[in-house]
């Protein structure tokens, strides 16, 4: 693999590596991410691809340094406005000769900028590049659509091979333009660093000198308004402040304090010895090109680094998905859980069905036999029910209230579990705050709910009817009444875990059981009667499963829009271990 694709597939990952979720460290993420990205195509990949390009020189440093005056000196042209009011510098102003103009017109490198030509108030004459601009008003950071922009003049002045870039301020007070600064700097293939005598040790110039020296950058320094007769001594000073942070190769330009000329300017004498090293620079193509590979690759031995701590952000968002995941499926599976062992612990068969079943086989009398004379229950059960009304009124809506009550209390105590356990969980309570609907049951829930119930007793009649096939059979059911004998499978169903009851139990609820088991071994015989109650109970529970699961859809969907593919962190270090591996 050759060095742009593997930087190319490095940029791809990087990019994918969204960090929406907010959770503690995201922000530091998010900037080594966008910091990346924006060196990467603002500079490794337009330089992979143009290795002969000129020289790129960015002028920073601190307000009122005198970047602006420096560069106008330099080419002994007015191209960038300097003056006492702050930030002056807002709008990037690239400096090149003519001939080099093709290098920067189209979006090779800072492809986030827009271009606007001419010097100031006065567009070059000729064809611009598509999203090129005529100039409009210097210093004023937007071409008016919101959009940021990058002036460009050319100027004979300035020798072919190298291009000056005049950024905003590092330390300026509008923090758009300190992150424009920062952008700027990363895309040079030179810092021309402009300090002074009075502000050269100030921490925040340090803090990107300290980047430059991590990442390779090549870096000239320019000392300015120093007094002549402490010249020697903060050069001394400086130039042992740079071999501390690994910079001793780092040539110092000392600019003595002086008044400007009537233009504005600095003295040529002040200002020869730099421009003529910046001549002789931009003449000998072997110089740039050691200067161009060493801040390549500079840029290119940092990208490791900076790939592990963006994928472990990007773990770090794993982790907290899984862990919100999780949750959801805890709560769902508890409340699963629940509806299971309500529907077989004999719970719903106290209350109002137990009294519903007691009007209709009486009570006293009734549960003495069941004690006494088990064998006996079957005669009384039959002969009571062929007596009586088919128990598929108000017994039927007894145990229908009873389980849709059930299943809807697990819901609605599932959907407030995850709803305080997201919480309490890094980056949930933002998901939250972006969807408040998934804090409590959907609006469908209830009335889905009592369709289940209503289809699930349906599907009981259905088996009523398949077991019943033969003519004999046929004739029992039509006796007791399909809904009445549907009713009295619900009972067993809700019954107990361990199967069927085989005899008399302790507690009203299970002489309940006993009692309508009787009643469908008469009809059906006892192992009809098992399959067809441990077949019911399963398509409940089937039924139960898929309503608790669309509920927990919701979450997924709500993390959907945060969701950190698996293998993103591998996939980073891999890419950057093939950049590795290519130098």
């Amino acid at each position: 693999m050759s060095m742009l694709g593997a930087v190319t597939t490095l940029r791809e990952e990087v990019a994918g590596a969204e960090l929406p979720l907010e959770i503690p460290g995201v922000a530091a993420g998010r900037g080594t991410r966008e910091a990346l990205l924006k060196q990467l195509d603002d500079y490794v990949i337009p330089r992979l691809r143009s290795l002969d390009a000129p020289l790129l020189a960015v002028v920073g440093g601190s307000t009122g340094a005198g970047k602006s005056t420096l560069v106008n000196s330099i080419v002994d042209e007015e191209v960038s406005r300097s003056g006492v009011l702050r930030p002056t510098t807002t709008t990037p102003v690239l400096v090149h000769h003519p001939q080099d103009e093709r290098w920067f017109l189209d979006d090779r490198i800072l492809p986030g900028l827009s271009r606007v030509t001419g010097t100031k108030g006065a567009p070059t004459a000729g064809a611009a590049s598509a999203g090129t601009k005529g100039a409009g008003s210097d210093g004023a950071g937007s071409n008016g659509a919101g959009e940021t922009s990058m002036r460009l003049v050319a100027s004979s002045s300035l020798p072919p091979g190298m291009a000056l870039l005049d950024a905003p301020d590092i330390d300026s007070v509008v923090s758009a333009n300190r992150a424009l600064a920062t952008q700027l700097l990363a895309a040079a293939d030179l810092w021309l660093f402009v300090t002074t005598a009075a502000r050269y040790a100030d921490a925040v110039p340090w803090d990107l000198l300290r980047q430059a020296s991590e990442r390779g950058t090549a870096v000239a320094i320019v000392l300015d308004r120093v007094p002549p007769e402490a010249m020697a001594d903060i050069r001394s000073h400086l130039a042992g402040m740079l071999r501390e942070q690994g910079l001793s190769t780092a040539p110092i330009f000392g600019i003595p304090e002086a008044a400007l000329t009537a233009q504005g300017r600095l003295p040529e004498s002040d200002v020869a010895r730099l421009r003529s090293w910046l001549t002789a620079l931009a003449s000998d193509a072997r110089a740039r090109s050691v200067i161009v590979r060493q801040t390549l690759e500079g840029a290119l031995g940092s990208l490791e680094q900076r790939a592990a701590v963006l994928a472990a952000a990007t773990a770090d968002q794993l982790a907290a998905v899984t862990a919100l995941r999780d949750a959801a499926d805890a709560a769902y599976g508890d409340a699963t859980r629940a509806v299971e062992q309500g529907v077989t612990d004999g719970t719903l068969l106290r209350g109002e069905v137990l009294a519903r079943w007691q009007e209709y086989v009486g009570t006293g009398e009734f549960f003495k036999q069941v004690e006494s004379t088990i064998s006996r229950v079957r005669d009384r059960v039959t002969a009571a029910i062929k007596g009586n009304p088919p128990p598929s009124g108000d017994l039927g809506e007894a145990l229908q209230s009873g389980v849709a009550a059930l299943i809807q209390s697990q819901g609605e105590g599932a959907a407030a579990t995850v709803a305080r356990r997201w919480r309490q969980l890094p980056g949930g309570d933002a998901v939250l705050q972006s969807r408040p609907g998934v804090a409590k049951p959907s609006a469908t829930f209830t009335a889905a709910t009592e369709r289940l119930v209503r289809d699930w007793q349906g599907e009981l009649l259905d088996l009523v009817r398949s077991e019943g096939k033969d003519r004999r059979t046929t004739a029992r059911i039509a006796a007791y009444g399909l809904n009445g004998i549907g009713v009295v499978l619900m009972l067993i169903v809700f019954a107990h875990t361990g199967g069927l009851l085989a005899g008399a139990e302790v507690g009203i609820a299970g002489g309940t059981a006993v009692l309508a088991q009787k009643v469908l071994e008469a009809i059906f015989g006892d192992q009809a009667v098992r399959e067809m109650a441990a077949t019911a109970r399963k398509r409940l529970l089937e039924r139960v499963r898929d309503l608790y699961a669309a509920e927990q859809q919701r979450y997924d969907e709500a993390l959907r829009g945060v969701d950190i593919q698996a293998g993103r962190a591998a996939r980073l270090a891999d890419a950057a271990a093939a950049v590795k591996a290519v130098r």
